[in-house]
């Protein structure tokens, strides 16, 4: 259960706009090292931040310059995406960059500040560099330790994580199921998925903004 937590963390800052555009390639070893531990770092400082507002910039920075949106955006709506009209796609892609940015913020995130983590080693899977971690946290009172894998390649000069892997489970093959789950409920009205994904996704953005304000109104009073 803990680390189903700790997963539904991690794919949250994970997920995250248009169609695959540019070039990849995978990563030379001792780039990915050097981009799991500058990257790893900035995201445990991130975690540290008292200001809940401040936090959740950095993170969103952090995500939208090192996630590979389009890649995944793309790849978790699979087959679906060669259905839709090109005003369906752009309006996915749309709601897909506030979906992840809007879901992560309703998880708990309290006990990352107490993240670290140790980059083990790499490996070139064809178009792909694989990062091999493990991270130790506490989680009510308990050290807990997880092996992550990321998943990364170099696009337009830049290298950003396309998956995330804990044990076999793949963030990737995780939101593809989810996605045609919904949109196989919808009995594969694209129109209708994508006005569930918006009510979803609103529904986080109402309740991020709620719990803000509620926050900043108990910091003006103390």
């Amino acid at each position: 259960m803990k680390s189903n937590i700790f997963l539904r963390v991690i794919i949250g800052l994970s997920i995250l706009l248009y169609s695959i555009i540019g070039f990849a390639m995978p990563v030379a070893t001792q780039d990915a090292l050097n981009f799991a531990n500058s990257t790893g770092k900035a995201l445990l400082m991130s975690f540290q931040e008292k200001d809940l507002s401040k936090r959740y910039k950095e993170l969103d920075e952090i995500i939208l310059k090192y996630v590979d949106i389009d890649y995944i955006g793309k790849f978790v709506i699979g087959k679906y995406w060669r259905i839709m009209t090109p005003e369906q796609q752009q309006k996915y892609m749309d709601i897909f960059r506030r979906y992840g940015l809007s879901y992560y913020k309703t998880l708990p995130l309290d006990f990352a500040s107490t993240l670290t983590y140790e980059v083990v080693s790499t490996e070139v899977d064809g178009k792909f560099t694989n990062i091999f971690t493990v991270v130790n946290f506490n989680l009510n009172s308990q050290k807990q330790t997880i092996a992550l894998v990321f998943r990364v390649h170099e696009k337009d000069g830049i290298i950003k994580v396309v998956d995330v892997k804990v044990a076999e489970s793949s963030m990737l093959l995780a939101y593809r199921g989810k996605f045609y789950q919904m949109i196989a409920q919808d009995d594969e009205e694209i129109d209708w998925f994508l006005e569930d994904l918006e009510d979803a996704t609103r529904s986080w953005e109402n309740s991020l903004n709620e719990s803000l304000a509620s926050t900043q109104k108990s910091l003006e009073i103390n």
